[in-house]
């Protein structure tokens, strides 16, 4: 999947929300196209990718077919995407994704698991990459850092976040507002 059909998909679900089609929160991406494309050039169909509340990229770019997606956001699901049979999984609970990770790791299932820069700050973060490192656990954490906590700048907020296992970070500049989303050009 190329980064304008990830654009494209989620300008077609702002504009579901904006005709009211879709009656539930939605959290959109957008800025971060390239980055995710390369991290999942990684990914294997057998990984399990597990994600936040902003999954529509991950959904699309871990092989669940896009009308799956659309149709499982347009049924007020956009932020508890689902779809074990393509071992993808999310939580719309900020750091809830992170026991799940790790107890499929331990498992031994190859796991992703992506967290934005405020889960990155947490008690439960640190706990499931010291646990993560520690049991050398097939578990690759990535931090997706907008540098913003909902709307609060997270470094002032939480500091830095430092790890001693396999943690990666991209920055991406958020297009679209914290929920829902906003009035932009070209909607």
């Amino acid at each position: 999947m190329q980064a304008a059909e990830l654009i494209a998909f989620e300008k077609e679900v702002a504009n579901a929300f904006l005709r009211k089609e879709i009656h539930a929160p939605i959290h959109l991406a957008g800025g971060n196209e390239e980055q995710l494309i390369k991290i999942f050039s990684e990914v294997r169909p057998n990984d399990w990718v597990l994600a936040t509340w902003r999954s529509h990229y991950h959904a699309l770019l871990k092989g669940v077919p896009r009308q799956r997606v659309m149709d499982e956001i347009l049924a007020g699901r956009s932020m508890m995407l689902h779809f074990p049979e393509y071992k993808f999984l999310t939580s719309a609970l900020v750091g809830g994704i992170l026991p799940i990770a790790c107890g499929l790791a331990a498992a031994g299932e190859r796991v992703w698991c992506f967290v934005g820069d405020m889960t990155a700050s947490i008690g439960a973060f640190k706990d499931a990459i010291k646990y993560a490192g520690w049991n050398q656990l097939p578990v690759t954490f990535v931090i997706e850092n907008n540098g913003l906590s909902t709307n609060s700048p997270t470094l002032d907020a939480w500091g830095p976040c430092r790890s001693p296992a396999d943690v990666r970070e991209y920055a991406y500049k958020r297009v679209y507002p914290h929920y829902g989303c906003g009035t932009y050009a070209g909607f």
